[in-house]
């Protein structure tokens, strides 16, 4: 009984840590990227915008170490970023569970702009054209016309930010450190596992992982049927 206590506590943190992560980064990374990505695909091309769009995909042909290397450099002390953080809040954002949080937020980015993207250019502009002929706010045609045809897509969106998230190892790695219980997620810590030789620690949240993994991507089967 002792051991399987014992078991529960050590495997519970990463993953508690993990799912807060998660879920916090794919929330704020489907907003920043929807807002980037109803701005581009309702802007006329303009000098610069090829640019800003490759400036966007960038993480996803980065190495994740080089990202996490880059946010390392941009977040820590010896920046303006970092000192004016640390001003802020009393204390450095750099291995600290929120360093996890913005670096998930960097890699994931990419997949959820280019979806969201996606789906506000299958959007038919004459409805949407048509809602403002008979006086509908910009709010209200994307409320009523936009936001709904453009759902299924901010679904798959969040979904894959969720998973990016859950999954990232070396840019969190870089700058969140690995500090159990307090910046270890489940991939940080299967990696300490598996090189200390503990497999049966490393199963267990592998296992984790996938059980999360197929719940969301089951509960995003049954909501598109």
């Amino acid at each position: 009984m002792m051991s399987a206590t014992m078991h529960w506590i050590e495997l519970w943190p990463p993953i508690r840590l993990s799912l807060q992560v998660a879920l916090l980064s794919s929330a704020l990374v489907l907003v920043l990227g929807g807002m980037a990505a109803w701005w581009m695909s309702h802007t006329r091309p303009f000098r610069g915008k090829s640019l800003i769009e490759t400036v966007f995909m960038l993480p996803l042909v980065l190495p994740p170490s080089v990202v996490g290397f880059l946010l390392l450099v941009m977040l820590g002390r010896n920046s303006w970023i970092g000192q004016l953080i640390d001003a802020l809040f009393a204390a450095p954002i750099v291995f600290s569970w929120w360093a996890a949080v913005v670096a998930s937020i960097v890699v994931a980015y990419p997949l959820v702009y280019q979806t969201m993207k996606t789906g506000f250019g299958s959007v038919d502009r004459t409805l949407e054209d048509a809602g403002r002929s008979i006086g509908a706010s910009e709010w209200q045609v994307f409320r009523y016309i936009t936001f709904p045809l453009t759902f299924p897509s901010l679904l798959t969106a969040y979904i894959l930010g969720f998973a990016r998230s859950l999954g990232e190892f070396g840019a969190t790695l870089m700058i969140a450190g690995n500090i159990p219980g307090k910046t270890q997620t489940i991939p940080t810590a299967i990696y300490v596992a598996v090189d200390s030789g503990n497999l049966h620690m490393a199963w267990a949240w592998t296992g984790a992982i996938i059980v999360i993994s197929f719940l969301m991507l089951l509960f995003t089967g049954r909501r598109r049927t």
